[in-house]
């Protein structure tokens, strides 16, 4: 792809040369086909062809993200609280305190 953009903007610099040192063309009339011929189509077309590599980096950038906060996660919710893994807990033990209840 770039080839050919480094292609394009070979020929429109031809072409604005050519403009430029015409006996009835202009510097400004040289500028002005540079930027029309060349630099605005050539970049609206590189930006338009670059659009899924930025949506592929972005959707990475984004998994990492979700992966990095996952593991925050986890690591703080088991370093907390360590029985949060949704499995059922132990026996209790027997030295364990007594429920407060009323008095009858």
């Amino acid at each position: 792809m770039y080839l050919v953009v480094i292609g394009w903007m070979y020929v429109v610099l031809m072409m604005s040369v050519a403009e430029a040192t015409n006996t009835t063309g202009s510097v400004l009339g040289a500028i002005v086909t540079f930027f029309l011929y060349g630099l605005l189509p050539v970049a609206l077309v590189v930006y338009l062809m670059l659009t899924p590599q930025r949506r592929k980096a972005i959707k990475a950038r984004e998994a990492a993200e979700l992966e990095a906060q996952r593991a925050a996660t986890t690591s703080t919710t088991a370093s907390v609280d360590p029985d949060a893994r949704g499995h059922a807990p132990g026996a209790a033990e027997a030295d364990g305190i007594a429920p407060v209840r009323k008095e009858p």
